[in-house]
């Protein structure tokens, strides 16, 4: 069995490394913060740096928050490079610029080892139920390599392409999202101000063509206010900027990404940039002067 490496423990990386440790895999763990108690508990073994993991693991993932934390952990002292060597796999679990994504994927083949780039859509439930989404760029042999992996954190798992081609997936899942997010957040607000039970409206919706996990599960926050992140807003902002940063390079127009990093500029600046995503609805509350409904 391949050892594995985990680097990046917050919301999504701890149940993520914890699924690999519970299916018996060796784990070798490191993170900027405390490596959680319940993780070496299970006996994962924390290391001093990604430089350690690099060297004990097979296949090294990485599970941090931005394309300059994934430099980092790669490339800077200390990091993975300095540690890893011929036949080894590196997996960027995290969500970064696709053009950044080729250049690393070159720079860690350039030392005899392989690049999976496999970002995830799910968020903080899926990463603890494993059911994330994982969207998947490389070669072919070494996906089916890692694949194994995938199976303890996912359900639905994609080779999409070579390095990159997961990234770009990610940032198409992300202009999606945001743009349902909204779309519900609209017509909860809607609803609301109407005078209608807002509750039994999005009930009334699930069971039609407007039904969708988004109305289930954000449309549910909305309604008993219950913003604790499982996907916070100041890192869907980061996902947009990628799209439009993109979109701009390739000549692609993306309207309706623009409106909705606007409504994220805005919950942001109303100080909801650290809570779930679909505190997006707090910026269309604003432009209401009304709740979807009362704060608990």
């Amino acid at each position: 069995m391949e050892k594995v490496g985990f680097i990046g423990l917050g919301i999504m990386g701890a149940p993520m490394a914890g699924h690999l440790r519970a299916a018996g895999y060796e784990l070798f763990v490191h993170t900027r913060s405390k490596v959680p108690e319940a993780l070496t508990a299970a006996g994962a073994i924390a290391c001093t740096s990604a430089k350690e993991v690099a060297q004990r693991a097979d296949i090294i993932i990485t599970m941090v928050p931005d394309t300059p934390d994934v430099e980092k952990v790669l490339f800077g002292a200390g990091g993975v490079a300095e540690g890893i060597s011929a036949g080894k796999v590196v997996v960027d679990m995290s969500s970064i610029a696709p053009v950044e994504t080729k250049a690393f994927a070159q720079r860690i083949n350039a030392l005899g080892a392989q690049y999976i780039d496999a970002p995830v859509s799910g968020g903080e439930v899926g990463a603890k139920g494993a059911t994330l989404t994982i969207m998947c760029g490389g070669e072919a042999a070494t996906f089916e390599r890692v694949k194994p992996l995938f199976e303890k954190m996912g359900k639905n798992i994609t080779l999409v392409g070579p390095n990159g081609a997961g990234q770009i997936c990610k940032v198409a899942n992300q202009i999606i999202v945001a743009l349902t997010i909204e779309a519900v957040g609209e017509a909860m607000v809607f609803a609301s101000k109407a005078g209608a039970d807002v509750a039994k409206v999005r009930s009334a919706l699930m069971g039609g063509l407007a039904t969708s996990r988004i109305l289930e599960l954000h449309g549910e926050r909305m309604i008993k206010r219950t913003f604790n992140p499982g996907f916070r807003i100041e890192l869907h902002q980061k996902d947009l900027n990628l799209a439009l940063s993109s979109a701009k390079a390739l000549g692609v127009a993306l309207p309706n990404t623009s409106t909705a990093q606007q409504l994220f500029n805005t919950a942001s600046a109303l100080g909801s940039g650290k809570l779930d995503h679909s505190a997006m609805v707090h910026a269309l509350e604003a432009m209401a002067a009304h709740k979807v409904a009362p704060d608990a």
